[in-house]
C-alpha cells in the first residue's frame, strides 16, 4: 500500500502518490502521481471547477511543468499528473527505463491514478469531468486508452502526440515485419542512438530549462536506451491509430508548424519540432476520433509548452479558448 501523499521533488504546494503495481522480472513496479495541492478556494470558481485533469508525459520525460500546473488550476481545475511506470519519480533501480512490451500495460498505471483521484473504473463516472493531456509517446498511450474507455473522458488535449513513425506510414510498414522479427529473437537487444541531444539543446537555449526541480538523470540529455521489444510495442500502437480508433470525447491535438531535420544542429531547432514529422502527425490526428481540432503553433518546439515565450503564449491561449469556448465550456456545478 502507498504510504500517502508526500512532499514532491518540485516542492509546495505539488505533492506526490506512490502507486504500487506489483513486481515484474526487475523488481516492485510503481507508478507515481503528483498533484498541484489546491488553496483552500479552489474548484469554487473559475470556468472548469468541476473538472480534473490527468497529464501523461512523453518519452525519456517525466512530470516537472510547473506552468502547465498552474494554468489548468487558474481555470479552477483540479490538476494531476502521472510519471509512468520506469519513469520519473518511478523508476527504481537496476531497471529498464520505459521499458514495455505493449501499450496496453500502462491500462493499470492509469486505472490506479484515476482511483486516487476519485474516477475509479469500476464504478460508475464521477460526477466531476475527467480531462486527460499528454505529450509525445503519452499522446500515443492516451489515444489508444480513451478508444477503450470512451465514457470516461469529457475532452481530450495532445501536445504533438507521438501517433505515427518518422519514416510514415509506408515506411512503417515496410520496416515492421524487421522490427517484429528482432522483437522475437532479440527482445533486449540495443539500438543505435539516434537522439543526438538537439532537442534538450533547443530547450536550454529558448530558456526552457532548467526549472526548479529538474532531474536530468530522469530526463537524459540523448534520451533513454532502446529496445526490439519496445519499438515493436511502438510499431504496434501506430497500426492502430493508421487503421483507425475513436477516442470518442472532442480531441484538440497541439502541433508546431513545421519539422527540422533531427541529425544536424541548426538554429531553427529553436522554433520547429526537431523529434516528429508534424505533418505526418496532422494525417494521422484525423482518425483517432470524430471531433478533432488541430492547431499548430508557429515557432513551437516538440513540447510546445516548453517553447519560446511568443509560441508557448499562443498555445496556452488555444487551449484556453478551446477549452472555454466550446469542447469542455462552463462548469455544470
Amino acid at each position: 500500500m502507498s504510504a500517502g501523499w508526500e512532499p514532491d521533488v518540485l516542492g509546495r504546494p505539488f505533492e506526490q502518490l506512490t502507486l504500487p503495481l506489483g513486481r515484474d522480472n526487475e523488481g516492485d513496479v510503481v507508478a507515481t502521481l503528483v498533484r498541484l495541492e489546491p488553496p483552500k478556494l479552489a474548484g469554487l470558481t473559475g470556468p472548469l471547477r468541476d473538472v480534473d485533469v490527468l497529464y501523461l508525459h512523453g518519452w525519456s520525460d517525466y512530470f516537472f511543468q510547473v506552468e502547465l500546473a498552474r494554468f489548468w488550476a487558474s481555470l479552477g481545475a483540479r490538476f494531476h499528473a502521472l510519471d509512468l511506470r520506469k519513469y520519473g519519480r518511478s523508476l527504481g533501480p537496476g531497471q529498464t527505463p520505459g521499458f514495455v512490451t505493449t501499450f496496453d500495460t500502462y491500462d493499470d498505471d492509469i486505472a490506479a491514478a484515476l482511483e486516487a483521484m476519485g474516477h475509479a473504473l469500476d464504478r460508475k463516472p464521477s460526477h466531476r469531468r475527467l480531462v486527460m493531456m499528454a505529450h509525445s509517446t503519452g499522446g500515443l498511450t492516451a489515444t489508444l486508452w480513451a478508444s477503450r474507455h470512451q465514457d470516461r473522458l469529457a475532452a481530450l488535449v495532445l501536445n504533438s502526440p507521438w501517433l505515427e513513425l518518422q519514416l510514415g506510414t509506408l515506411g512503417r510498414q515496410a520496416l515492421s515485419p524487421l522490427v517484429q522479427m528482432r522483437a522475437r529473437v532479440d527482445p533486449m537487444g540495443a539500438h543505435p542512438v539516434v537522439d543526438l541531444g538537439f532537442y534538450t539543446r533547443a530547450q536550454t537555449e529558448v530558456g526552457a530549462l532548467p526549472v526548479r526541480g529538474y532531474r536530468r538523470e530522469w530526463r537524459p540529455e540523448r534520451g533513454f536506451p532502446t529496445h526490439p521489444a519496445w519499438l515493436a510495442a511502438v510499431v504496434e500502437a501506430h497500426r492502430r491509430v493508421s487503421a483507425g480508433v475513436d477516442v470518442g470525447c472532442p480531441t484538440l491535438v497541439l502541433l508546431s508548424t513545421k519539422s527540422t531535420n533531427p541529425f544536424a544542429w541548426n538554429a531553427e531547432m529553436t522554433g520547429s519540432d526537431s523529434v516528429l514529422v508534424v505533418d505526418d502527425i496532422a494525417r494521422a490526428a484525423v482518425r483517432i476520433g470524430r471531433d478533432v481540432t488541430i492547431a499548430r503553433i508557429d515557432g513551437g518546439i516538440h513540447d510546445l509548452f516548453l517553447s519560446r515565450p511568443a509560441p508557448r503564449e499562443h498555445a496556452y491561449r488555444t487551449l484556453e479558448r478551446w477549452l472555454t469556448q466550446g469542447a469542455v465550456g462552463r462548469s455544470r456545478g
